[in-house]
């Protein structure tokens, strides 16, 4: 079953032994992806539209993985059962992402393990995750056709950052890949387009984008 390459580098990143919960699984084609990589990992797929659980069925029953996926019908951690030690939530934005853990805070201190890629508002996700008591552990671009995503493993525990550090993702900035050039170029250059467009009144929005510029090109020097 083909699978793109996002979801590939999110499921590469779950350690063995794992028993693993994937929040707005969609298809399951993660999930599927998880359990045939012969890691000893148990998945639970949920979601909370029917019509995706419903094609998710479908695909384990064609790969006859009925016995080792399990598919919940649920909004975000009340599909979370005792044991589940890493929970998975890709493809939302990252406000969407920070709801669903803060509506149920109580038990998302209890996961040693978030592997989360949001669609944006990576800063306000990376920040509120290390406030309610997650260090990022591993980070990782991904190029999947002509957009570049981002991975965040966060584990239980606690470590010191500093602004640029959630802003580019501590472990990002200090392996500066290709991608992340481009990357964040890419971010650069819609800044400078913002703010040429910006009206003059827009005072603390002109001030937090010419912050980010600054940020931004201070750290794209080779």
């Amino acid at each position: 079953m083909k699978i793109n390459e996002r979801l590939k580098k999110i499921g590469n990143l779950v350690p063995a032994n794992s028993f693993c919960l994937d929040i707005g699984c969609d298809h399951a084609l993660l999930d599927i992806y998880l359990v045939k990589q012969n890691k000893n990992i148990k998945a639970i797929a949920s979601d909370i539209k029917e019509g995706p659980l419903q094609q998710a069925l479908l695909n384990i029953k064609k790969e006859k993985l009925e016995d080792k996926i399990e598919l919940r019908l649920g909004n975000g951690l009340d599909t979370y059962s005792p044991n589940i030690d890493t929970v998975i939530i890709s493809g939302m934005g990252g406000r969407s992402i920070i709801g669903i853990l803060k509506n149920n805070l109580r038990i998302a201190k209890k996961i040693d393990t978030l592997i989360l890629s949001p669609n944006n508002y990576l800063e306000d996700v990376r920040r509120f995750c290390c406030k309610i008591g997650f260090y990022i552990a591993d980070e990782e671009l991904v190029k999947d056709k002509k957009f570049i995503y981002q991975i965040i493993v966060l584990k239980k525990g606690h470590k010191k950052y500093h602004k640029k550090d959630y802003f580019f993702g501590p472990i990002l900035l200090e392996k500066k890949s290709n991608l992340f050039y481009e990357y964040y170029t890419r971010e650069l250059k819609t800044r400078e387009i913002l703010m040429q467009i910006l009206p003059k009144n827009y005072y603390l929005k002109r001030l937090q984008t010419k912050k980010e510029i600054k940020l931004l090109r201070n750290n794209l020097r080779t």
